[in-house]
């Protein structure tokens, strides 16, 4: 079970160009961006990933403009583990639990779930709040995570996992934004 107190919301790669050929764009858009708010609604901290942002432009506006007070960091391996900062970031966190969102799933979504799981943290991957160019490399990615160790979750579902009961102000305006 995950809990607010150890989890952390990675966001990968969603970025210029490239997140506008993803497979179902505005229902993975849009998904995102409630797990951003919902994130921020239950203080759980998010870090924020970018590809080589020179070559592949800046995270996308739907998503930048609702990080406001946060930076992205810059990678060039597909991995966010194999980046120094963001592993120094990550670290400092004590969080042992991700949740795993954004692109591709088949490549940099993969690699890092791969490496977190082989170092000892849990990762549930929000199967709406990940993508790839193809339908059929999305379901690969998810597959190969499953198969290395990692789990299967959904906004809606990782949101009332992490409230565990329905009450208090969190839980009044996490319903709000779901409906």
């Amino acid at each position: 079970m995950f809990t607010i107190d150890k989890s952390v919301m990675l966001l990968v790669d969603v970025q210029g160009q490239l997140a506008q050929l993803m497979y179902e764009r505005d229902k993975f858009f849009g998904s995102l961006a409630l797990m951003i708010k919902a994130m921020k609604i239950l203080d759980v901290p998010i870090l924020w990933m970018e590809q080589i942002p020179s070559k592949l432009g800046k995270t996308i506006g739907e998503l930048s403009c609702l990080m406001e007070g946060a930076a992205p960091i810059e990678k060039v391996s597909f991995s966010c583990c194999k980046e120094p900062e963001f592993m120094n970031k990550f670290k400092a966190l004590g969080r042992s639990q991700v949740l795993l969102t954004g692109l591709e799933t088949h490549i940099c979504v993969y690699q890092t779930g791969y490496e977190l799981l082989n170092q000892g943290y849990q990762v549930q991957v929000a199967a709406d709040c990940v993508s790839s160019r193809t339908k059929e490399n999305k379901e690969i990615g998810l597959a190969r995570l499953v198969q290395s160790g990692g789990q299967l979750t959904s906004v809606e579902m990782i949101l009332f996992e992490l409230m565990q009961e329905a009450s208090g102000e969190e839980f009044k305006q996490i319903v709000k934004l779901i409906k």
